[in-house]
């Protein structure tokens, strides 16, 4: 590890690199679109409570679902706000409508797939379409993002439409559009290419690292919202210190280096390199991140609600098992960017899998001790082991 990290910070590479980064124009996350993470914010909550509400297999894979459609939506206007650069004009307007809709998205939420599924499907779909106006707006004078804007449309518009039709029915066939659209969302850019487009690296990696300030946020909620109704006594107190220790840990392994890293890789990169990039190391890998850290949210909160308990099987399929996807996202995510394998945080993925029937038989309080114990020495083991190369990286990507 210490190699290939180390070599990101060479000598006379490392300062090429570095000034060329510095040589191009800061574009910085605005106002705007922090303010359109909010709404965001909420439907990530709503999301846990959904799962929490009634912790089944069939409502795990609807909620795997929604949060795949969300995070699609979110990245359409992650992309957005990159290549706008600003929130001025007719695209300020487009873009506050679109936090109207997506609002209304989160508050169906709870009921997607029931009593409000048209409601969901319809308030999403306009989301869809108000982000490929927003796309044609800043295309007027721009013949090859004009024809980017095309290809987007044809793919992205009739995934919105199916989950408004998936309102109008029920059963498989509403299963049936809600699969469709998914595989139209995260297939069509893989296949259609990423020919054309251009991407400012810094912006989007602060965009996707405030995404993951965000998920961790929202299972710091969900500890604050497990512990009510409760004493608060050293069993819950332990969990919530517990819970957020686990937390810290996540925050640690994401945030320490992973991301300077994955910028200075992204900063370096030029043309089409950096365009998939983009693609694949943010917008298809901060995926099973922000899932990992929403399912190990659903597994804390209903941690608290009876530390003395076993886990039932869906909770501690997301307490363990959400952790191994945020950590396999790390592995994937390393071998994206320097090609190299995290031996350390695999096998704290594959431990975590070993985990979850484990945490079906122990105190639920236990479980979370242990998964907390694991987190946090993996991160002092990899502070410690690799000091050096930290030390050096950290500098000179800082």
């Amino acid at each position: 590890m210490s190699e290939s990290l180390a070599s990101l910070a060479g000598d006379d590479p490392a300062a090429r690199a570095a000034t060329a980064a510095a040589a191009e124009p800061e574009q910085r996350v605005t106002a705007l679109e922090l303010f359109f993470d909010l709404v965001f914010v909420f439907a990530i909550t709503q999301v846990t409570g959904y799962l929490s509400a009634d912790p089944t297999w069939t409502r795990l894979l609807e909620g795997v679902a929604i949060i795949v459609v969300l995070w699609w939506a979110w990245c359409c206007y992650a992309w957005l706000g990159n290549t706008a650069g600003s929130d001025e004009g007719a695209f300020r307007v487009v873009l506050l409508a679109a936090m109207g809709a997506m609002l209304l998205t989160a508050i169906a939420l709870p009921h997607a797939f029931g009593r409000d599924a048209l409601a969901f499907g319809i308030a999403y779909c306009v989301v869809r379409v108000l982000h490929i106006v927003a796309y044609a707006i800043l295309a007027r004078g721009d013949p090859t993002l004009r024809k980017v804007v095309w290809a987007l449309g044809r793919t992205m518009i009739p995934a919105g439409l199916l989950l408004a039709v998936a309102g109008l029915v029920e059963g498989e066939l509403r299963t049936a559009c809600w699969v469709l659209a998914i595989a139209i969302d995260l297939g069509s850019l893989w296949i259609q290419g990423v020919e054309g487009w251009r991407v400012d690296a810094g912006h989007l990696a602060e965009r996707y690292g405030l995404i993951i300030i965000i998920a961790l946020g929202e299972s710091i909620v969900s500890l604050g919202v497990g512990a009510e109704g409760h004493p608060l006594d050293a069993g819950l107190i332990a969990g919530v210190l517990l819970g957020m220790a686990t937390a810290a840990a996540l925050w640690w392994a994401y945030f320490d280096v992973v991301a300077l890293v994955a910028e200075r890789r992204f900063r370096r990169a030029a043309g089409l390199e950096r365009v998939l990039i983009a693609r694949d190391s943010y917008t298809y890998l901060h995926l099973p991140m922000v899932a990992g850290i929403i399912l190990f949210s659903l597994g804390a909160k209903k941690t608290l609600a009876h530390v003395g308990d076993p886990l039932e099987t869906v909770p501690a399929a997301g307490l363990c098992g959400g952790l191994a996807l945020y950590f396999l996202a790390h592995v994937a995510f390393r071998l994206r960017n320097v090609r190299s394998l995290n031996v350390g945080r695999l096998g704290l993925a594959i431990v975590f899998v070993a985990l979850i029937p484990v945490a079906t038989e122990i105190p639920a309080l236990a479980s979370l001790a242990l998964v907390a114990a694991l987190c946090v020495s993996v991160m002092a083991y990899e502070f410690v082991h690799f000091h050096d190369a930290r030390e050096r990286l950290r500098h000179a990507l800082t």
